[in-house]
């Protein structure tokens, strides 16, 4: 087994370099039944606190994104479409509400395919990566190039938000 990235790593560091960074590291989900899902990172997008019209901080702390406002190594779920939860690990400090959106891994893209393989549900909104027995990253040797182009699906933030090239892949 590889080293667990604690938390304090995305207490240290902002929404942007952890999306980048994060790309080769291994997401790793235990399930119930013993099983263990292993598999790298592959496709991230970063959201900067209340000033990226495209973080959902942006519209101020509310019970949805409380979580957001805590200490970085949390995770953040949230439903969509009433259907797919997605999976955010919150970065930076207190009061500075950031959070890395994971896209896809090797053979899964897409957050919301992503949130269903994983099994994803609202407990596990404020896992604490470190510690938990259910899911956590690992650190591992990047392969391949990293690339960054604008976000998916942000359209609704305008011109300046939706064009950040805070999306990142594994090339």
């Amino acid at each position: 087994m590889k080293e667990r990235i604690p938390k304090s790593y995305f207490q240290n560091h902002d929404a942007l370099f952890v999306a980048e960074n994060l790309i080769g590291k291994t997401l790793v989900r235990h399930f119930r039944n013993g099983k263990v899902f292993r598999s790298p990172i592959v496709e991230t997008e970063a959201y900067i606190g209340p000033e990226d019209l495209a973080c959902h901080a942006s519209k101020g702390k509310t019970p949805r994104t409380e979580i957001m406002f805590g200490e970085g190594g949390k995770v953040y779920v949230y439903l969509i479409y009433g259907m797919y939860w997605m999976l955010n690990f919150v970065t930076g400090k207190t009061e500075e509400p950031q959070a890395v959106l994971i896209r896809g891994v090797k053979d899964c893209s897409g957050p919301g395919r992503l949130g269903k393989l994983l099994g994803l549900d609202k407990s596990f909104y404020g896992e604490d990566l470190e510690t938990s027995s259910r899911i956590w990253l690992e650190d591992s040797a990047h392969q391949g190039n990293t690339i960054a182009t604008p976000r998916i699906g942000v359209d609704y933030s305008g011109e300046i938000w939706k064009e950040k090239p805070w999306r990142f892949l594994l090339n």
